[in-house]
């Protein structure tokens, strides 16, 4: 009974010391990260079949020798001339944000990340109403640039992890929350074994669960399965 209390003990020691990851604290291998431009079709599931939301650019460059460029523009079926991009700059070496930016047809958002305080506005565009933006948040990831981060760390099954980000939502969460990787598994997909990367976060309180399944050898998002609360969506990748 004594030594089953004492691993008990231990075991929970090592759990509830579990350091919450932050910029500080990752294990990004900074050298997997290349230039690269990929493309992706957006489908939601209805009855069993696909419909086609959009298309989804996303592109990652090095601007320098120590910030890194992750940007997205969304091209919707329904409102193709409507511009959709959101720009996040983050230091290469451990994704610590610098700067991001989303601009769409319904909102505007800009964000700048100091040591201790992230400053900016977000502009309502139905309502017009805008938000200046200043609070305090140190040690953490943007909520724009956590899943491009998964794909750089070291993987291995069962794996999992709470990730401290920054999100600002009017209608929903402010400042610091989290995000967590529920489990890692190696599967098969069209024809070989990838990372498949279980995540949720508490941005709709983890409601919304996302599946990443990434090439173990180029680190590349090869598909993205997204259950939103019972609705499904896929992003496939085409280039």
């Amino acid at each position: 009974m004594k030594t089953f209390l004492i691993l008990l003990l231990i075991s929970s020691t090592s759990v509830f010391s579990q350091k919450l990851m932050n910029p500080n604290s990752s294990t990004i291998d900074a050298k997997l990260i290349k230039d690269e431009t990929s493309d992706a079709v957006w489908y939601a599931e209805n009855a069993g079949q696909k419909i086609k939301i959009g298309t989804i650019t996303t592109e990652l460059k090095k601007l320098n020798k120590t910030d890194l460029l992750i940007r997205t523009s969304v091209r919707l079926e329904k409102a193709p001339d409507a511009k959709w991009t959101d720009s996040t700059i983050v230091k290469t070496a451990n994704f610590e944000p610098v700067y991001h930016s989303s601009f769409n047809m319904m909102r505007d958002m800009v964000l700048k990340s100091g040591k201790t305080q992230v400053t900016g506005y977000f502009l309502d565009k139905k309502s017009q109403k805008k938000d200046n933006i200043e609070m305090e948040a140190a040690d953490y990831f943007d909520s724009s640039s956590y899943p491009v981060m998964l794909r750089f760390l070291p993987l291995k099954e069962n794996y999992t992890a709470e990730i401290s980000i920054f999100d600002y939502n009017p209608n929903a969460k402010k400042g610091l929350i989290k995000a967590y990787i529920l489990d890692i598994k190696k599967v098969d997909y069209l024809g070989k074994k990838v990372w498949a990367v279980k995540t949720t976060d508490d941005i709709a309180d983890k409601t919304s669960i996302a599946t990443y399944y990434i090439d173990p050898e180029t680190r590349k998002v090869l598909k993205q399965d997204i259950d939103l609360n019972g609705r499904k969506m896929t992003l496939e990748i085409t280039k």
